[in-house]
């Protein structure tokens, strides 16, 4: 149950929005709950819809308040992950227990972006500050950041920094900034063959030891030793299909899917590349393709990281790691606008049963976020 007397309006908002129910790709309700706490802040709010199936339509969110430099933003989504069954309580219904407000999105990321609401001044003297929402982050995100990133274009609105809110701490609040993300890609083997018989394999031809020997060689493949911001790169196979219910027949194809985490030695299209190239010899009418889901990215250490890692130390004693280590966010789509940081709650339950942020975590945020814009707009 939770107590709207004794909320913080960081905490108060967090359980507006974990009530509204939004699993990727989220549209409507959580959205409104957003645009109703930014327009008494004096934000103009654009919210519009993009994209058609099979990955949208998306709902995204762009708020800008003020004009002129400097130009803060802070963006993040409102969309989750489906809960899963076996909570303690309704994913859906915020309920504070023990000092933690459960519920999905607790940390990733309506705490986030409750905090940061919560943070804004009533008023600012100069300078503007844009909220970047998407409701498909954790979803195919084709329709989601991108599509805000060209509205921005379209509108002029053109941010000098952002911080996105994603959870980036891992023991305590703030003790992780990420300055970077490696790249994603997936990719796909597909070896034909001919299906026949167990008992005359001279009729038939087995695809499957010609995948098994090209997944050897990919194996063997060593992309990197890693970098001074960046850990190796990596090649994980992450399924192997023939779908062949039947012990006496050999399969008419084989396929397999690799999942590639690459630093900024690498580009995606490039190393699908070298994935056909290896494939090749072993099965030359294998069909290879690929999608990029992001490119590596890297913000370095300057300005906007020691802003953020500023207002944290102030707050915790403490100078946050700068890390490049995780998965993925939109700020990979971000960095291409503006210099971008990532800093937000603990990671410890994201995506899990029973998400929750400690309450106390929840308003040190609010408070590390309003250090941040003071930082920024009183200098």
């Amino acid at each position: 149950m939770t107590n709207s007397d004794t909320m913080t309006e960081a905490t108060a908002l967090a359980t507006r929005l974990i009530n509204a129910e939004s699993v990727t790709p989220a549209r409507g309700a959580v959205f409104d709950v957003l645009e109703a706490a930014l327009v008494p802040l004096g934000f103009r709010v654009d919210r519009f819809v993009a994209g058609e199936a099979p990955d949208g339509p998306v709902e995204n969110l762009l708020a800008t308040r003020g004009s002129g430099g400097p130009h803060f933003a802070f963006a993040g989504h409102l969309d989750v992950v489906p809960p899963g069954k076996g909570w303690a309580s309704d994913p859906f219904a915020a309920e504070i227990r023990g000092g933690l407000l459960h519920g999905r999105g607790a940390v990733d990321m309506k705490g986030a972006i409750a905090a940061f609401v919560a943070a804004i001044p009533p008023e600012q003297e100069s300078g503007a500050i844009t909220l970047i929402i998407t409701g498909d982050e954790e979803g195919p995100a084709v329709f989601g950041t991108r599509a805000l990133i060209d509205r921005m274009r379209e509108t002029g609105v053109a941010p000098d920094m952002c911080l996105v809110g994603e959870p980036s701490s891992v023991q305590r609040l703030g003790d992780m900034i990420k300055i970077g993300r490696r790249g994603s890609v997936n990719i796909w083997i597909d070896v034909p063959g001919k299906q026949g018989h167990v008992a005359y394999p001279h009729l038939a031809d087995n695809p499957i030891p010609k995948l098994v020997a090209a997944l050897n060689a990919i194996d063997a493949i060593e992309l990197d030793q890693g970098t001074d911001w960046f850990q190796p790169s990596n090649i994980e196979v992450t399924d192997i299909s023939v779908d062949n219910p039947a012990h006496n027949v050999i399969p008419g194809h084989a396929t397999a899917r690799l999942s590639i985490r690459f630093n900024d030695l690498h580009k995606g299209e490039a190393l699908i590349a070298l994935i056909e190239r290896t494939v090749r010899p072993h099965t030359p009418e294998a069909r290879v393709s690929g999608i990029v889901s992001g490119e590596a990215f890297l913000t370095r250490p300057g300005p906007l990281s020691d802003l953020v890692g500023d207002a944290i130390e102030a707050a915790t004693g403490a100078r946050p790691e700068l890390s490049t280590t995780g998965g993925t966010s939109d700020a990979r789509f971000l960095t291409h606008v503006c210099p971008v940081v990532e800093f937000g709650l603990l990671n410890a339950t994201m995506h899990k049963l029973d998400e929750a942020v400690a309450l106390a975590d929840l308003e040190q945020l609010r408070a590390i976020y309003a250090d941040i814009l003071m930082r920024v707009f009183e200098g």
